[in-house]
């Protein structure tokens, strides 16, 4: 047999031995990994929720301080039309 270095015959050209991929325990697949995106994404999914919530709640208190002020100026309107309609004159009973 020659006497040349030559690669290993189950490696192409261009690719890298088997020892330099990436392994399996890399961050991503690590059960520590795993847990740690679980743990971003439950945040994130709260936050969202907290956004929505505070959002929701806004609304609901604009729209009670508009309901309030309209159910007040009515009151206010029936009373002044109570006040400005003259009391109905009684009717003369009837004699049988």
């Amino acid at each position: 047999m020659g006497g040349g270095a030559r690669a290993p015959p189950f490696l192409l050209e261009g690719d890298s031995p088997i020892s330099e991929l990436p392994s399996k325990k890399s961050a991503s697949r690590t059960a520590n990994g795993v847990f740690a995106a679980w743990e971003t994404r439950t945040a994130l999914v709260k936050q969202e929720m907290a956004a929505e919530s505070a959002a929701n709640d806004a609304k609901t208190k604009r729209l009670k301080a508009l309901r309030l002020a309209k159910e007040a100026e009515e009151r206010a309107q029936a009373a002044t039309k109570a006040a400005q309609t003259p009391a109905p004159k009684p009717r003369p009973k009837r004699i049988t």
